[in-house]
Formats: structure tokens, C-alpha cells, sequence
């Protein structure tokens, strides 16, 4: 039989964000403070958000209401990076991105903290986006997870595949 193991992961439910873009942005047509401003947010690509507005401070709300509703769905802040308005025109415009995946350094980090501070006997393997941690006891693995949760390696991080 196999050592018990679990995945690592870094990955955002698309299905969510998408449903807190819509709330936002039906929230962003209701209220009264956004009427007449031209404030609007909606997908830019696979990975990227757009906001809109014809103010800065208008643009920075919509923003603020996106992220109470990604907040709402219990997707990490961390899993969301954007910048600052800038004026493009007439308005003023900004896209987020979603941060997807484990990038080699932060993998390497995530790796170099479990040897350091994990029980003896725990093993974690990158690959690809993602790591594999395994050990000999199920009990050691869920110290790794009650570290990782409890370090801030500035992305968010998920727990799968727990066999």
C-alpha cells in the first residue's frame, strides 16, 4: 500500500469568481451611488478582470464591492492581484488578474519550509504547479497542513487529493 499523501495547490474555482463578477456588477448597476457614472466590471480574458468607471474613487468602489463578493465566496484575497486606476481617455480603467498555480520558487520555499519544520519521514515532491507531500503517517501530514496554513507564503493555498 502507498504512503498517505496529499496535493498542494494554488487554484481558484472559475465557476465562483464568476459568479461574484455578476453580483458585482448587478449590484454595481442598482446602486445609487454608481448611477450615471459609467462603472462597469467584466471579464478581460481567461485569467483578468476589467473595472471602469469615469472617476478614480468610483473605479476603486467597484473594485471594493468586487472583492466583498470574492470575499463572500471564500476565495482568498491573496488568489486576486490588482493594480491601481489609471486614466485611459476618458475613464479611468484597471485589470485584476487571478493568480493561478505554484510558481517554482514559491514551490521551492513551500518545499524547503516542510523539510526544515515538518516531522521526520515527510517527503515533498513538486510538480508541475502543484506539490506532493507524503509520509508515513497520516497524523505527520496534518502537521504539514496545520504549518502551511499557519505560514504566509503569499499565495493561496489549497489541500487535495488527502489519501
Amino acid at each position: 500500500m502507498a504512503d498517505p499523501s496529499f496535493d498542494v495547490v494554488s487554484k481558484v474555482d472559475r465557476q465562483e469568481v464568476d459568479n461574484a463578477l455578476n453580483q458585482a456588477a448587478k449590484e454595481l448597476s442598482n446602486r445609487f451611488d454608481f448611477r450615471g457614472t459609467g462603472t462597469e466590471v467584466s471579464w478581460a480574458g481567461e485569467e483578468a478582470i476589467a473595472f471602469q468607471s469615469e472617476t478614480e474613487e468610483r473605479c476603486r468602489a467597484a473594485i471594493e464591492v468586487f472583492q466583498e463578493k470574492l470575499i463572500k465566496r471564500g476565495i482568498s484575497m491573496k488568489a486576486f492581484e490588482i493594480g491601481d486606476p489609471a486614466v485611459s481617455g476618458k475613464v479611468f480603467k484597471v485589470t485584476g488578474t487571478l493568480v493561478q498555480g505554484i510558481t517554482s520558487e514559491k514551490a521551492k520555499e513551500i518545499a524547503k519550509r516542510i523539510r526544515d519544520e515538518a516531522p521526520k519521514g515527510v517527503q515533498a515532491q513538486i510538480q508541475g504547479d502543484q506539490l506532493r507531500v507524503s509520509g508515513k503517517k497520516k497524523d505527520h501530514l496534518q502537521e504539514v497542513i496545520a504549518l502551511l496554513k499557519g505560514a504566509d507564503f503569499g499565495i493561496a493555498l489549497q489541500f487535495t487529493n488527502y489519501r
